[in-house]
């Protein structure tokens, strides 16, 4: 890739633009889509966060009883698992 890249930048890959989440309203479309070019590291990293978020909503939720949360933590997770997934994808791509 660039070889203008800071250190350890994109060392595992770059995300790949396919992974997308949460359904839409017409059959088959989904509302958010990660963007490509993005270093998988990073992307990991972020969705560790949005796991961690997504845990402590969902706990919070459940003991509370807020469901706003519980379904804060659905959408946290699906946004997760399209980061890992695209970050994957990017990983075995440059490999």
């Amino acid at each position: 890739m660039d070889e203008a890249l800071p250190e350890g930048i994109g060392r595992l890959g770059f995300t790949v633009g396919s992974a997308n989440c949460m359904e839409g309203v017409v059959k088959g479309k989904r509302l958010f889509r990660v963007e490509p070019g993005n270093c998988s590291t990073h992307a990991i990293e972020q969705a560790s966060i949005l796991m961690d978020c997504s845990r402590r909503a969902s706990f919070i939720g459940v003991m509370d009883n807020e469901p706003a949360l519980v379904w804060a933590s659905h959408y946290l997770c699906e946004m997760a698992k399209a980061l890992m997934d695209d970050a994957h994808m990017g990983m075995r791509k440059y490999s």
